[in-house]
């Protein structure tokens, strides 16, 4: 669906040439939510607007449903860009244009007829959920029912690429989600591809298949969103997962006061998918006859699966800690002992 193949893109400024996307090789398959996630500066901005033509790189390819963007003008660059659709973070709306009105923009520039148009902005309304808000202005609307307008403005001209520019960074977090399970909702019905700019992890966490992780220009790591939470390799994918839970830090996501020094080891426990449902705690409790006191736990839900951490304190050492360990990795468990 997607293709990008080394891709760089460097803007000359009076002090000098300066590099926003550096060798960027990316493949999103059709039907994902796929999120790329950078701090303020990583060119994750630059990267979406070189996949709906606006920028054009300075060396590489980038191909969106067999089409070569880089290299298509005219009348091809509008024809290509007709299926690939944008949300933006500050929603861009017509302000002296109702909900309906804002809707309809694009299948008038494209040449819609009357009837085509209405017929098409009322499923729009509906799948967004505006309904009873067909003929309030931008004025009159919540920034979450200012977003769906975007979203259903954007769906217009049934794209096959949505892209999402921080859209949802100047939304409250209850709003925040709710448009994500709209967009999640819209992934599934449509089974429409979406790109996804953010610099938070929640976002990627809830909806995204797969995350890119940019820093500098250059994506550092790449993956499906549970390896990335599980696993994270970069230290900005610490940082970032860091974000949503204290997961794979190097300080304990607890008081270091609960931690009895006297009695055992510390252990941290990685549950992914259906080892989360094991009652594994209580059966090594059983097995060994080792109490164990539970320090901190928490279970997160993604786009690809469940997964978790618990943190230990077990009074064993020596073989029996040994023994203890076998049986977590024979249950596909990650474990590591933090403090002996």
């Amino acid at each position: 669906m997607i293709v990008l193949r080394n891709v760089s893109k460097t803007f000359h400024a009076a002090a000098g040439p300066v590099t926003a996307v550096e060798d960027v090789n990316l493949n999103v398959e059709q039907g994902q939510i796929y999120g790329i996630i950078g701090y303020s500066g990583a060119g994750k901005s630059t990267l979406i607007r070189l996949l709906n033509g606006l920028e054009k790189p300075t060396s590489g390819s980038v191909t969106v449903s067999g089409k070569e963007i880089a290299q298509a003008k005219g009348e091809a660059l509008r024809q290509a860009r007709l299926k690939i659709s944008m949300v933006f973070q500050h929603f861009n709306l017509l302000w002296s244009r109702t909900v309906s009105e804002n809707i309809a923009f694009s299948l008038q520039i494209a040449g819609a007829s009357k009837a085509a148009i209405s017929k098409r902005v009322q499923e729009l309304i509906e799948l967004v959920g505006l309904k009873g808000k067909e003929h309030a202005y931008p004025a009159q609307l919540s920034g979450g029912q200012k977003q769906r307008v975007g979203i259903a403005r954007a769906l217009a001209n049934n794209p096959e690429v949505l892209l999402c520019d921080e859209a949802t960074s100047a939304l409250d977090p209850q709003t925040t989600d709710a448009i994500l399970d709209l967009l999640l909702d819209i992934n599934r019905k449509l089974k429409l591809t979406i790109v996804l700019i953010t610099h938070e992890m929640h976002v990627v966490r809830k909806i995204c298949h797969r995350v890119a992780v940019m820093e500098a220009g250059r994506i550092v790591e790449e993956g499906e969103v549970l390896s990335v939470f599980t696993h994270p390799q970069q230290p900005i994918t610490r940082q970032f997962v860091k974000q949503t839970a204290e997961y794979s830090s190097t300080n304990t996501p607890f008081n270091p006061e609960l931690i009895d020094h006297a009695a055992g080891s510390v252990l941290k426990l990685t549950f992914v998918g259906q080892s989360t449902q094991q009652p594994v705690v209580g059966e090594l409790t059983l097995k060994y006859g080792v109490p164990f006191n539970i320090l901190h736990g928490k279970m997160t839900q993604t786009t690809n699966g469940t997964f978790g951490e618990l943190w230990l304190q077990a009074a064993a050492t020596g073989s029996v800690l040994e023994n203890i360990l076998a049986d977590l990795h024979a249950h596909a468990i990650t474990t590591e002992v933090v403090h002996d």
